[in-house]
């Protein structure tokens, strides 16, 4: 399973999903060993099909970093921070997470629109 470790170390994402709010939006970037990408996206397009059946998801990008960088990161939108807390806990899910190599780090973190 993928190493989870907190963008902001004050705010860890199992906090933000007792946070009521929503619409809001999921980056997770993950760092990603090279000879790895390829069975990396191969799995991530498996959980984002599931992701994508579940009440409340909007959308979601997958982003490579450039210039030979190991960095993946995931945008999705999701209606409420409660959708998402529910289908990041169904069982199906984690199994899949599960089987993510144990080298992959993954950096998850809640945002919601703010004016600029």
């Amino acid at each position: 399973m993928a190493t989870l470790q907190s963008l902001d170390p004050h705010t860890p994402m199992f906090a933000q999903f007792k946070e009521e709010t929503g619409p809001i939006v999921l980056a997770n970037t993950f760092v990603v060993p090279q000879e790895k990408t390829e069975a990396f996206l191969s799995l991530f397009r498996r959980q984002a099909e599931f992701m994508k059946a579940q009440p409340g998801f909007v959308s979601l990008r997958m982003h490579r970093g450039t210039a030979g960088s190991r960095l993946l990161m995931n945008i999705a939108t999701w209606e409420s921070t409660e959708a998402l807390a529910k289908a990041f806990g169904r069982p199906e899910f984690q199994r899949m997470a599960a089987e993510f190599p144990d080298d992959v780090v993954s950096y998850p973190h809640i945002f919601e629109q703010i004016d600029a």
